[in-house]
């Protein structure tokens, strides 16, 4: 599933492209993804100007003057900007024409992903009920210390609830635990202040990493597959499951946690 860094590069990417276009047409070839799409909504929108593309958690927002695009990638989703006509295949089920001759085609092979209308000055419930940015001052150790209070859940299974904290997905959260020293599987309650503190910091500095470094290999997002791929940075834990840890050189533990996978050291996260 696309993270929080890889649905910003996508932003980053297509947003050239997009930002000051009129839309000239919009082509459903699939109208039953997660949520059934708007499509005489969105035909509605021809002719007017997209004039920004934002991002809020791992959801894409084409603004208009009336209301917003909302576009999320699900498991297997991708944005790609067409210049020139290309047979649609299987999994491509939006086109959206632009003013340029381009087109933004959205591809998801599992239909997880989702294309919803937001009007000007209203909120969808699954945006409204969203936890904070991890990149804002609004998460910080002050709120996440809040949060943990009297929780029996784990540690990791909160800092991945979007309603706590938006975008924190399961690499980077096996990042940051290792990173803070914690372990994953500790009910988050029991952590204390100081560790929790080091986590809102690590979670920022990961994310920050892993964003940073797909600005700096920004794949062109024209006439290419639109998947930026994880970035290929150092991973301290996740993936390695059996090999040593690279601090205390223990081999690393895999569990499942909510059916993913989760590794960690248990000599240096406790």
């Amino acid at each position: 599933m696309p993270e929080l860094p890889e649905v910003e590069t996508t932003r980053r990417g297509v947003a050239p492209h997009v930002i000051n276009q009129t839309l000239t047409s919009i082509v459903v070839r699939q109208p039953k993804m997660r949520w059934p799409v708007p499509v005489d909504v969105l035909q509605s929108l021809i002719g007017l100007a997209v004039n920004n593309v934002s991002r809020r958690g791992k959801y894409l927002f084409l603004e208009t003057e009336r209301g917003a695009i909302v576009i999320h990638l699900g498991m297997s989703g991708s944005l790609r900007v067409l210049t020139h006509y290309v047979e649609p295949g299987k999994h491509d089920h939006i086109d959206i024409g632009l003013a340029s001759g381009a087109c933004l085609r959205l591809t998801d092979p599992r239909r997880f992903g989702s294309v919803l209308w937001q009007p000007v000055g209203e909120e969808l419930s699954l945006i409204s009920s969203l936890g904070p940015e991890p990149l804002t001052d609004a998460f910080n150790a002050d709120y996440l210390i809040n949060r943990s209070q009297g929780r029996s859940v784990a540690i990791k299974q909160l800092v991945m609830n979007s309603h706590v904290v938006v975008g924190v997905g399961n690499i980077y959260a096996n990042e940051a635990l290792f990173m803070a020293g914690i372990d994953p599987r500790k009910p988050a309650g029991k952590v204390s202040k100081p560790k929790l503190t080091r986590l809102v910091a690590a979670i920022k500095k990961i994310l920050s990493a892993a964003i940073e470094q797909g600005g700096t290999t920004l794949r062109d997002f024209v006439d290419s597959d639109g998947k930026p791929g994880y970035f290929a940075q150092s991973l301290s834990v996740y993936g390695r499951a059996g090999e040593p840890c690279l601090v205390c050189n223990k081999e690393l533990t895999e569990v499942r946690m909510g059916q993913r996978s989760t590794v960690f050291c248990s000599r240096c996260q406790r």
